[in-house]
């Protein structure tokens, strides 16, 4: 029997101006239900920005270790190859990133059609927002 594993050189990776360290690919919008498939892919040994989910995400680790920090960068998490995870929305804002290797998570964003992620500095103030609409519009420039 053969074995195959994840290709991520076959995924055509975007980028999100102002967010370092991640790449995104948007699998499916389904409007009816709010929900959003997409992988992100964490580069090895960094983390992205400071955030909070606004909304149910459910994650399963693809490729590497999926790494969550706390605001002042101290690991909180290591979510290991294979990890299948449910995130309630919540007020505790945290950092992501990947482990040794480039990290890729499927994440599936459900249940909001306004903010879905508050950005935020190192002061914890919010300095941005990415809803639906906007992941409405990332989609459309990926299809270009």
């Amino acid at each position: 029997m053969s074995t195959t594993s994840f290709n991520s050189e076959l995924v055509a990776w975007q980028t999100i101006t102002g967010i370092e360290h991640l790449h995104y690919s948007i699998l499916d919008i389904d409007t009816t239900h709010n929900i959003i498939d997409v992988l992100f892919k964490f580069a090895a040994q960094q983390s992205i920005v400071l955030h909070r989910h606004q909304v149910l995400n459910k994650t399963w680790v693809l490729q590497g270790e999926h790494r969550i920090y706390h605001p002042d960068g101290s690991l909180k998490e290591v979510r290991a190859l294979g990890s299948y995870t449910s995130s309630e929305p919540s007020e505790t804002p945290h950092r992501e990133g990947g482990g040794a290797e480039d990290t890729i998570v499927f994440f599936s964003i459900r249940g909001c059609d306004g903010v879905l992620y508050e950005i935020l500095d190192d002061h914890l103030n919010c300095i941005a927002t990415l809803s639906l609409e906007d992941f409405q519009n990332l989609y459309l420039k990926q299809l270009q």
